[in-house]
């Protein structure tokens, strides 16, 4: 069997098995701690604007989710913003875009230093994103799902105005059944298709994920966004795998039946959404780039990143709306 970019998250049968979150705490008002204090007994960090840095790769699309998020709602004053290196190596991510290689609120230089500062004997992979107490340097939470649902529902009271409700109340049945099919096919199937040793993991995985983009075609053939006139979670999280698709996906990860500018309704759509303010400003192709190719020497040992493909054409009319 081929060597597995990740062994400790391959399985016998050299399908990729993403390792789970170890940090799952969450800020809410709900906490009973006071203002300034830790986690209560369930977990729970205060509220508090300004507390709490949320640590982001442009390059990873669950980390893009988060970013994204933030700013739809308008909380860019109320949670800071740090960035790491599109280069990850044995120690991890790091802080190499900042002055002399170190975050400056945390005063870091690798993101493991702040996952080591929560658990001491932690040995999995370090993620992004995190949402990082500035108080104390511990690590809140590195669970991506909930970390946007979180934004939504639980930082309200410091949304902007004019804020759109990315998870509504009446939408949630539907959309949590909605993001499962895409995390598991779409977002997490690149990654299988990817990340597999055997050709049976990869075959399985590109079935699901072609067989999948097919569907949210279909479903986004009649109307604007996956759940109707108004962008929602669901789109934030399909997006930061389309747009990834072409310039990664689609040849480091083998996902190439079709380039996404060869699936007319979801390119459309991408597009849509790239071109909504919160969405393509946020976009790094560079990044994107140079994080997949450079880093996953087992799929690509001579790290040569690619020149293509043109992305000019997400600037172009997309006739949605």
């Amino acid at each position: 069997m081929a060597r597995a970019q990740f062994s400790a998250e391959t399985s016998g049968g050299g399908a990729f098995v993403r390792q789970p979150n170890r940090f799952t705490d969450r800020v809410t008002p709900h906490s009973t701690s006071p203002p300034g204090g830790g986690p209560d007994e369930e977990g729970r960090w205060p509220l508090e604007a300004g507390r709490y840095r949320l640590i982001w790769c442009r390059a990873c699309p669950w980390a893009h989710r988060a970013r994204i998020v933030r700013s739809l709602l308008g909380l860019e004053d109320v949670i800071s913003l740090g960035t790491v290196d599109p280069i990850r190596d044995e120690r991890g991510w790091r802080f190499a875009l900042d002055p002399d290689g170190f975050d400056p609120v945390l005063g870091i230089g690798f993101l493991s230093e702040a996952y080591l500062a929560t658990d001491p004997d932690y040995t999995g992979r370090v993620t992004v994103p995190a949402l990082v107490d500035t108080l104390t340097g511990r690590v809140v939470t590195n669970d991506y799902p909930q970390l946007t649902l979180d934004f939504s529902t639980e930082w309200r009271r410091f949304h902007a105005p004019d804020a759109p409700d990315l998870y509504p109340v009446e939408l949630r049945p539907e959309m949590d059944a909605l993001m499962a099919e895409i995390h598991r096919d779409v977002n997490n199937g690149v990654y299988r298709c990817g990340f597999a040793t055997s050709q049976e993991a990869y075959d399985e995985a590109y079935r699901a994920l072609f067989a999948r983009l097919d569907a949210l075609s279909e479903r986004l053939a009649g109307r604007r966004y996956l759940m109707g006139d108004a962008i929602t979670e669901a789109d934030v999280r399909l997006f930061t795998t389309l747009v990834r698709f072409d310039v990664a996906y689609h040849g480091h990860f083998k996902c190439n039946r079709q380039k996404l500018t060869e699936m007319p309704v979801l390119w459309a759509y991408a597009r849509d959404l790239f071109q909504t303010p919160g969405f393509g400003e946020t976009v790094d192709f560079d990044h994107i780039k140079r994080h997949y190719y450079a880093t996953h020497r087992e799929i690509n040992p001579t790290g040569i990143v690619p020149l293509g493909p043109d992305t000019s054409g997400w600037t172009t009319p997309h006739g949605r709306g």
